[in-house]
């Protein structure tokens, strides 16, 4: 029986590393043959990533092991080179760990023996370097299969018909594209896009994804079929829906979380509504008094994570406030102490899994959205980063699973220009979210749990994913 050895370079980044230690784990629950090596690095934006989960990982999984890269300095304001740079200082480090990782294959007879490599998207551009290994790479595409299609689309109009996507900031444009049943409003794309910095970073990662031997996508068939049979055209890799993967089990048990969960247990069922913008959201001072004027107006019970921001300039994730009630408008602690609850960190899965929570205010990040259809929990969609805006109109317009209170949303990190959405609209929003017709997300919810059970559409997709890495075994 052979036995084979993935590589899994996953990006320094919470959401994408627990993603693709998500998949590891499914990989090798799947089959006995496979053992996988997640290198891990670390950076200024992401000290001791996840060091908790990984022990509890370690612990569990025999067949999953974990290699520290050794840490390298790099400069936080490089922006759109962050990962070129971070990867360029990586590549010498890779290729010495996976040299030993061959070694140890050729010791023993019974040594699982390297089959291929798992990049992180941000990481294509290392497929030159580990191409030397003679095995091929694949792609972990941590968004939607959607917006793998709307990537593909922009660099064959820049390359084929040498459109400059800086051209469409602000503009009403709405593209027609292969991905998408609906017109899409590019400017609804990522910042990125629009960035003469970002923009040649995109590119040379898109035409790497190009030379993959396959990608994987966190996304199942019945949500994203229309964008999964853009694929079939054989101009692009196999793509393979192997979603939805979730980090179901992050349950922990300090205090602070018992704290939420008893308060959860006191509420009525689908009363509350849960406000949450991901590991790096947070708002100014005006704007975190206009939300709290709208959820006083609007009534209804809610649970809000609210984060301070870093300080200017820095680009570190947020931390909890030592006092919420310096930033809230006087009084309103007291006013809604019997209906609500402020919170910093939130065990979101076990948040959103909880039958008081009725609904969801997000900022739209993918594995957020994926967890919303998991556990049923309606959305209302207010983007920030990244491919946010672009969830969104998915969610909103493409689905119809979500409401809007923002969708062209767009935070800056030091906070200076950004938008002020004033509590009527809030409010408004948060009413419609309570009220929504739960009918088809309930069925969609469904099919995420049916995908990945036995014949399962991503039960069956990874299978053939597995058979194509055993045959490519020489």
């Amino acid at each position: 029986m052979k036995k084979a050895q993935l590589v899994f370079i996953p990006a320094p980044i919470i959401g994408h590393f627990v993603s693709a230690v998500e998949l590891a784990k499914l990989l090798v629950d799947r089959d006995e043959r496979l053992s996988i090596t997640v290198l891990v690095m670390e950076t200024s934006l992401s000290p001791n990533i996840a060091r908790s989960y990984i022990d509890s990982v370690i612990s569990a999984w025999s067949r999953i092991r974990f290699v520290h890269m050794p840490d390298v300095e790099l400069d936080p304001s490089l922006s759109g080179r962050f990962f070129i740079s971070l990867i360029e200082a990586q590549k010498s480090h890779v290729k010495e760990e996976v040299s030993k990782l061959v070694l140890e294959s050729e010791s023993g007879s019974d040594s699982p023996r390297l089959a291929g490599f798992v990049l992180d998207m941000f990481f294509a551009s290392i497929i030159d370097s580990v191409n030397e290994f003679g095995v091929p790479s694949y792609i972990f595409f941590t968004s939607a299969a959607s917006f793998l299609g709307l990537t593909f689309h922009i660099q064959a109009l820049h390359d084929e018909q040498k459109v400059d996507p800086t051209e469409f900031r602000n503009s009403d444009v709405e593209l027609v594209m292969p991905c998408l049943a609906s017109p899409f409003p590019v400017k609804l794309s990522p910042s990125s896009l629009f960035s003469k910095e970002w923009l040649p970073f995109f590119f040379r990662m898109i035409r790497r994804l190009r030379e993959a031997k396959g990608i994987m996508v966190n996304t199942f068939y019945e949500l994203e079929s229309h964008a999964l049979n853009s694929f079939s055209d054989g101009n692009f890799p196999p793509v393979y829906p192997v979603g939805p993967i979730l980090n179901l089990n992050s349950h922990e048990n300090h205090t602070h979380h018992k704290d939420i969960m008893q308060w959860l247990d006191h509420q009525p069922s689908s009363s509350v509504v849960y406000l949450c913008f991901g590991s790096m959201g947070s708002f100014s001072v005006e704007q975190v008094k206009e939300i709290a004027c709208g959820l006083e107006q609007s009534g209804h019970r809610f649970l809000w994570s609210l984060r301070q921001p870093p300080p200017d300039g820095k680009m570190e994730a947020p931390s909890d406030y030592v006092n919420p009630e310096e930033v809230l408008p006087e009084g309103f602690l007291d006013r809604t102490s019997e209906i609500g609850k402020i919170i910093g960190w939130a065990p979101q899965v076990d948040i959103l899994d909880h039958p008081s929570i009725g609904g969801f205010v997000s900022h739209c990040g993918w594995n957020s959205t994926l967890e919303s259809i998991w556990f049923d929990v309606p959305m209302a969609t207010w983007p920030m980063f990244a491919e946010q805006q672009f969830n969104a109109f998915l969610m909103v317009v493409e689905f119809g699973l979500a409401i809007e209170i923002k969708m062209n949303y767009r935070k800056a990190y030091n906070m200076d220009g950004c938008e002020i959405v004033r509590a009527e609209e809030i409010e408004k929003g948060i009413r419609a979210l309570m009220e929504i017709d739960r009918e088809k997300l309930k069925e969609i919810s469904e099919k995420s749990r049916k995908a990945l059970m036995k014949d399962g559409s991503s039960y069956t997709c990874s299978a053939r994913l597995i058979q194509d890495i055993i045959d490519n075994m020489a």
